[in-house]
């Protein structure tokens, strides 16, 4: 009975002992380039008038103390009253208006037109 016993942990033990294993080297390589990112500043200014001209969606040009301006309404433009209310009709020649933009001179983009009352 110890003979069995011995040759059966002996044949349970002999194929772990024998068994080979598998050695893999494995290595990763992260490559991180880093570019320069472009960055711009956009400043709002305003400049405050009375309305000459006024083409819903296209053209606003606004009387001023620097002689007229022109201005290119975007898609974003918003037309609002003194309490920041979005008014519905359109603007008028002689409103006194406060016109928020961006943009050099020869581009002004409009972001926001106050009509001050």
């Amino acid at each position: 009975m110890k003979r069995i016993i011995v040759s059966l942990a002996f044949a349970l033990i002999v194929p772990l002992a024998l068994a080979q294993t598998g050695i893999t080297n494995k290595q990763t390589t992260t490559t991180t380039t880093t570019e320069p990112v472009a960055t711009t500043e956009t400043t709002t200014t305003y400049s405050s008038g009375t309305v000459t001209t006024y083409e819903p969606g296209k053209t606003i040009v606004v009387k001023s103390e620097q002689g007229p301006l022109s201005f290119a309404l975007g898609t974003a433009a918003r037309i609002v009253d003194g309490a920041g209310k979005i008014v519905t009709a359109p603007l008028r020649a002689g409103q006194k208006v406060r016109v928020y933009y961006t943009g050099p001179t020869e581009k002004r983009v409009v972001e926001r037109v106050v009509v001050e009352q």
